[in-house]
């Protein structure tokens, strides 16, 4: 008997190998002699350097970068192969680098993750992967540009930071002297954003509050952000409200996808791939995955249903073990789950939970592979 196991992380109590190693004990409880694969994956958010890098047998690499407010700080990404890197922008532009009293979205910049795509470039790094989840900005990608060679001038020619408040006062991007290495590199941006750049619907008005904007300093932004993509269509006749995910990360899915030529994948489809996952599952009996709460958001690109829907092609059953569920947690019936298990087994808070998930874990493991055991 095969079992695979790949499960996304229980945010503030389990990682996805905390997961895999409670799935082969007690696979192995109740089957004794029994393979178990562990796969170690994420959907692009947090986590997804670490996962990648158990996955892959690779290794971290650290790199001093300005954070979001322009302070320097160790950042870090993950070395896949000698080709291979994945960067995780909220590493050196992610929201939690900043107190929530200082955050601003007018003052905070990208500028760290275009020096951590500068860093892998140094490196020899020609497939770079970017998670552009969690980020403290609305610059529209400016600072990453910035750090790779892009200019932004104002009216009178002078080159601007490239934070959120410069926005408003681009009137010219040169781009002669954009790194001429990326050319030769492909970049691959994990997203399941498929918000447009300005609107209603867009970076600003969708994202802003999270990261510290109030009315007043969104419609400045906003104001902003229509400005500069007006700017990209007078010089390059691109109209980035056209692009699905130019507005994810306060814009940065615009910089890497009209100035890098980035390709915009769905993070755990890119996760997969990378980890030859099709591959792994040949010949699997079944597949457990799992997240903290199975809700309707689970079907639009998350990990259950990414896993489920790889399970389904190849003709596996795939059982979600989760925390939780929540509203709409049918949904993933529909992406190739079998069945749905949670690890709770009384009323309880979800502090208890949380102190005792692993405990909890383990046991509804139990319970399922014993049920499965008894399944003629």
């Amino acid at each position: 008997m095969k079992l695979v196991f790949a499960s996304d992380s229980f945010k503030g109590s389990l990682t996805s190998m905390d997961t895999i190693e409670l799935l082969t004990q007690s696979a192995k409880e109740v089957f004794g002699k029994v393979e178990c694969v562990g796969i170690p994956v994420a959907d692009g958010g947090e986590g997804t350097v670490e996962a990648l890098i158990r996955a892959t047998g690779g290794s971290k690499i650290f790199s001093e970068v300005r954070g979001p407010l322009g302070d320097v700080i160790k950042a870090s990404y993950g070395k896949i192969d000698e080709e291979r890197a994945i960067i995780e922008m909220a590493s050196a532009s992610g929201l939690t680098l900043i107190p929530k009293e200082k955050r601003n979205p007018l003052y905070t910049s990208t500028l760290g993750t275009g020096e951590l795509i500068k860093d892998a470039l140094d490196k020899g790094f020609r497939e770079i992967y970017i998670a552009i989840g969690g980020s403290a900005t609305n610059d529209g990608g400016m600072g990453c540009g910035r750090a790779l060679g892009i200019r932004f001038l104002n009216i009178d020619g002078k080159e601007l930071e490239g934070c959120g408040a410069d926005l408003e006062r681009v009137a010219k991007i040169d781009v002669s002297g954009l790194d001429t290495r990326i050319r030769d590199t492909k970049i691959t941006v994990l997203c399941d954003v498929k918000n447009p750049l300005c609107g209603v619907n867009g970076a600003t008005y969708t994202f802003s509050a999270q990261k510290g904007a109030d009315k007043e300093i969104q419609d400045r932004l906003e104001k902003g952000m229509c400005n500069y993509r007006d700017v990209i269509r007078r010089q390059f006749s691109i109209d980035p409200d056209c692009i699905a995910g130019s507005g994810a990360a306060g814009g940065l899915g615009t910089m890497l996808k009209v100035f890098l030529n980035s390709d915009l994948k769905s993070g755990i489809n890119a996760v997969l791939d990378i980890v030859d996952f099709d591959s792994l599952i040949s010949g699997a009996d079944l597949i457990v995955t799992g997240e903290g709460c199975t809700d309707w958001q689970s079907s639009f690109g998350k990990v259950v249903c990414g896993v489920g829907e790889r399970g389904k092609k190849a003709g596996i059953p795939v059982v979600d073990l989760c925390g939780s569920l929540g509203n709409g947690y049918e949904e993933v019936y529909m992406h190739g789950i079998t069945s749905v298990m949670t690890t709770v087994n009384a009323p309880m808070s979800l502090e208890d939970a949380m102190i005792n998930a692993k405990e909890l874990y383990y046991k509804a493991a139990v319970r399922l592979f014993r049920l499965y055991k008894a399944t003629p």
